[in-house]
Parts: structure tokens; sequence; C-alpha cells
């Protein structure tokens, strides 16, 4: 059965760090593209960050040179570092991968980005 459980949301101040960590069960997360995607109160759900099977990454522009993707392959976990946070920050994040046809998504990790 697969199971994705995020942890490491919290509220941070603007301009300070959080890393999110994504434990991933039931399969093998290096063979799969995973996503992070972040959901803001009202909004549309964004993927953030993406690792392919080969390791590759991108990332959106709104994040791009702020956060960074990374992948633990024999704790089958993966991570987003989060630096500079913004108060646009602000938002549920999910990761998720995409096997056999379907995406499949964790419970999701509350970020808050206030002063």
């Amino acid at each position: 059965q697969v199971q994705l459980v995020e942890s490491g949301g919290g509220l941070a101040q603007p301009g300070g760090s959080l890393r999110l960590s994504c434990a991933a069960s039931g399969f093998t997360a290096s063979n799969y593209v995973m996503n992070w995607a972040r959901q803001a109160r009202g909004k549309q759900r964004e993927v953030v960050a993406t690792i392919t099977d080969t390791g590759s990454i991108n990332y959106a522009d709104s994040v791009k040179g702020r956060f960074t993707m990374s992948r633990d392959n024999a704790k089958n976990t993966v991570y987003l570092q989060m630096n500079s946070l913004k108060p646009e920050d602000t938002a549920v994040y999910y990761c998720n991968v995409f096997r056999f046809g379907q995406y499949s998504w964790g419970q999701g990790t509350q970020v808050t980005v206030s002063s």
C-alpha cells in the first residue's frame, strides 16, 4: 500500500527556513517522479518542485533559487529545503508520486510564514 507522510511544517519568519520531509512506503521512491506541491487558501494547488527517477530536478519560477528538493534513497524519503521564505509561501505542502497512471498524495503539512 502506497503511503506518503509529510512532516516539518510550521511557523517561520520571513527570510527564515524550514525543511520538509516526505517519507514514502509501499514503493521505491527513486523509481518514480515525485513532486512537492502546495495549496494556499483560496488558490489552486501548484507544483513547486519535481524530481525524476534519474534525479533531475525542476522548480517553479516562484521558488527557484530559494527551495531545494532532494532525495535520500536509503531512507526512501524526499525533502524540500525552503530558504528565504516569504509570506506568499504560506500554504499546505504536499508530496505526491505518479505511478501506474494516477497520483498518490500525502496528507500535507502546513507552512506559515509570518512575523
